[in-house]
């Protein structure tokens, strides 16, 4: 018999109480799984934020309007590449529970400042220019409705009406759009802003937001005060932003995510550190006269240490890699779900492998206290406690 048999032995010597823990480290991973899949979807637009990119929204919050005239102004701002503007439609398909990133936004612009993320076969690309009640759809929204091309959609919206008083926009799919990474989300709809603009009620005339492109990163500093300066003082100031900061600043209308994770798995993990630590300490008394056996056997201060941290260590990994498990199937089965409004989310490898250092911190912060004492217990007294 060798050292990990004598672990694992020891370990399940009382089965229930081995059962219990490792479905409390189960529960704790899987909780730790959840939320880092929903912290990584809601920061995904963040890592995928190109450098040179930056956003401009109005100066009171982003859900507020700006004249559509800023944007030839920003277009002749030195240090600007390209500029090109979005409206948010708050788009649904035939029931309001059925949402859909909707934009309208400006044809000629908007796949050149997005040039690196997405792609448009180039004649789609032309017929979406020449029907201005055409849209194109993200390939993931497309498989998801079964919609191709020439298949024309009712788009309804649950802000914006039409000035003959429905809420509906007929747009006929006129390409379909493929993220250049597998990372890149495609589950939106753009249509175009001149027929968008010219059929709501209100609001004419307004934009949304600018995304610009600026010559280099190094000059993102410059451009974005030459622009929040042209607007100052006006009935429309601007905050011009990086495209990350703006990614981050939008995730956090959600609160703190990160505050949330740290703050719940925190709580149980200090729950979990407390019980598997006592119940660790008191497993290694019980077994006081076995260690006694075991050094006067020949087996060393510090083999008794590596076998009682062995024995913590695969407790959490027993307990830890199963609740991973769970967390990555709970993803799978809400991705479809939650396409709409968290794209990314999943329990990636970087996660697990964050979870299984975790297991393993665990593992070696619970265990360290009863191996220590273990490998100090002399001989004698070992063998003459009752």
């Amino acid at each position: 018999m060798n050292d990990f048999d004598l672990v694992r032995k020891n370990l399940f010597r009382r089965k229930l109480r081995a059962s219990l823990m490792i479905v409390s480290i189960l529960i704790a991973f899987m909780i730790f799984g959840v939320l880092a899949g929903f912290y990584r979807a809601f920061t995904a637009g963040e890592d995928a934020a190109a450098a040179d990119r930056m956003i401009t929204v109005n100066k009171i919050n982003f859900t507020q309007p700006m004249p559509i005239a800023y944007f030839n102004r920003v277009r002749a701002v030195e240090g600007v590449r390209q500029v090109t503007f979005a409206n948010w439609f708050g788009g649904y398909y035939q029931d309001p529970k059925n949402f859909i990133m909707a934009l309208a936004i400006e044809p000629s612009t908007y796949f050149d400042v997005y040039r690196s993320e997405f792609e448009v076969p180039p004649d789609q690309l032309q017929a979406f220019a020449r029907d201005r009640g055409s849209a194109v759809v993200g390939e993931k929204l497309a498989q998801k409705w079964g919609w191709k091309i020439g298949d024309r959609i009712p788009i309804q919206s649950n802000i914006f009406s039409q000035k003959s008083g429905g809420h509906t926009w007929d747009l006929t799919i006129a390409g379909i759009v493929k993220g250049k990474a597998e990372h890149i989300d495609t589950n939106f709809l753009l249509f175009q802003y001149p027929y968008f603009d010219e059929t709501r009620s209100f609001g004419k005339d307004t934009i949304g937001w600018m995304i610009l492109q600026t010559t280099s990163p190094e000059n993102n500093d410059r451009v974005a005060k030459a622009i929040d300066a042209m607007f100052a003082n006006s009935t429309a100031e601007t905050s011009t932003d990086t495209e990350k900061a703006f990614g981050k600043a939008f995730a956090a209308q959600f609160g703190n995510i990160a505050l949330i994770v740290l703050l719940v798995v925190g709580a149980a993990f200090v729950t979990i550190l407390m019980i598997v630590g006592n119940t660790m300490a008191l497993s290694i008394r019980e077994r006081t006269r076995e260690i006694g056996v075991l050094k006067t056997l020949g087996f060393s201060g510090p083999r008794i240490l590596g076998m009682v941290l062995g024995e913590s260590v695969l407790l959490a990994l027993l307990g830890g890699i199963p609740g991973l498990a769970i967390a990555a199937l709970i993803a799978m089965a809400l991705r479809n779900s939650l396409a709409s409004v968290a794209p990314a989310f999943s329990v990636s490898p970087t996660i697990i492998l964050q979870g299984l250092a975790l297991m393993i911190a665990l593992g070696l912060i619970t265990g360290i206290i009863p191996a220590l004492n273990a490998m100090r217990l002399r001989i004698a007294t070992a063998l003459g406690r009752g």
